[in-house]
């Protein structure tokens, strides 16, 4: 993807050491306290902190794509100077060997001015055998190393010779030196390695260091929603990472409008509204590959929400996949077919209200960065507070 041109769980956080005596990138490289990039993202509230819930659903224990049972997040952030603001986020759908045990998955693809990689295998045998990897454009290749190698490392895959990888990507090149592919595929493994449940950072973190979203910062976002236990109480959840414009609507106020920054404003398309957005879906329900293609679909309407009309420079995906072990897809082994289609209408509810809760999310707990081109503020939370009040 070009990149945009204006403005726009436990991880790690790497950065390079200021004095002269290190001269190669390997030993530059040091581990800094979480706290030196992320206090000020802890203080930034989330979407259910401004009062600010979509839809009808409650959410699960941390309002994260971890209340799915297994699933666990992990980020290994970049960040050296000005230059440098990049990273990767690994969503695993569950702690065992994911090569022998694959669940089943399905792809949607918007917009599709982007590069999602292994999704053709997806689409064609509707299945996930490793984490997946977001990071940013140009890091794609070294996002499939680093899968390729922690699932050829995994016991019981000695003698597995093709892995299908799968890395989705949006283009931080605004607030990165992104030409430079500093992300190395052993630096990307490490958020891999990294994946936990529980809590999910959010904000500038992971592959959501450099992004932007609306002419603000963007990042990396999640929510979930659970179920009545009348309609089988299961849990979805969903992480984002966020690059992409539009007509900035919060819980239906034009908060873009209001505030003076938003899409065609001058009624000329400066491709401020391009970007990009991955959507990771996660459920416990049951489903079918088929039926998880169809529930991703669903993202779009969130998308839409926000205020996006998908646009022509735009790399809009969605994966969705189901940790049920009934509809699992170990050797020799047939799965069953899943929930019935008259089943999944309130599944797409919850798909629709968790996206658009995990992308405010996203653009409220990011944090300011200067960066490669510029500086791409965080949004005003006080600005955002008061246009929604009116609103109502």
């Amino acid at each position: 993807m070009t990149p945009i041109p204006r403005c726009g769980v436990a991880y790690f956080i790497v950065c390079v050491a200021s004095f002269s005596a290190l001269t190669s990138w390997a030993t530059e490289m040091r581990v800094v306290p979480e706290t030196a990039l992320l206090d000020e993202a802890v203080q930034r509230p989330s979407a259910r902190d401004l009062g600010i819930s979509p839809g009808i659903l409650g959410t699960g224990q941390y309002n994260a794509i971890t209340d799915v049972a297994g699933v666990a997040v992990g980020h290994m952030t970049l960040s050296k100077g000005t230059q440098i603001n990049t990273g990767a986020t690994a969503i695993l759908p569950h702690g065992g060997n994911l090569y022998r045990d694959r669940v089943p998955a399905g792809f949607h693809q918007g917009n599709g001015y982007g590069k999602f990689a292994g999704s053709t295998q997806v689409i064609e045998l509707g299945e996930l055998e490793t984490p997946i990897i977001l990071t940013n454009t140009l890091s794609v290749p070294q996002g499939m190393e680093a899968a390729i190698s922690w699932t050829l490392k995994q016991p019981g895959n000695e003698d597995v010779r093709s892995v299908n990888a799968v890395v989705g990507e949006t283009n931080d090149g605004f607030l990165n030196d992104i030409r430079g592919r500093h992300l190395r595929a052993a630096d990307i493994e490490k958020a891999i390695l990294a994946a936990t449940s529980g809590p999910v950072r959010q904000g500038s973190v992971g592959a959501g260091r450099g992004t932007v979203s609306f002419g603000w910062k963007g990042g990396i976002g999640t929510s979930s929603r659970v179920l009545p236990a009348e309609l089988g109480g299961f849990t979805l959840g969903v992480l984002v990472q966020t690059n992409y414009g539009g007509i900035l609507r919060v819980d239906g106020a034009p908060v873009g409008e209001a505030l003076g920054q938003y899409f065609m404003k001058n009624v000329v398309d400066e491709g401020d509204a391009d970007g990009s957005i991955i959507v990771v879906i996660a459920t416990d329900a049951p489903l079918s590959d088929r039926n998880l293609r169809r529930l991703g679909s669903r993202a779009m309407l969130a998308i839409g929400r926000t205020g996006s009309p998908i646009t022509n420079g735009s790399g809009d995906y969605v994966i969705a996949f189901s940790t049920a072990q009934e509809v699992r897809r170990a050797p020799n082994k047939a799965p069953l077919s899943g929930l019935a289609n008259s089943q999944m209408s309130p599944l797409f509810q919850a798909a629709v209200e968790a996206t658009e809760e995990a992308i405010l999310n996203a653009l409220f707990k990011a944090t300011t960065v200067n960066g490669h081109n510029g500086t791409v503020e965080a949004i005003d939370i006080e600005a955002v507070k008061r246009i929604v009040q009116t609103a109502r």
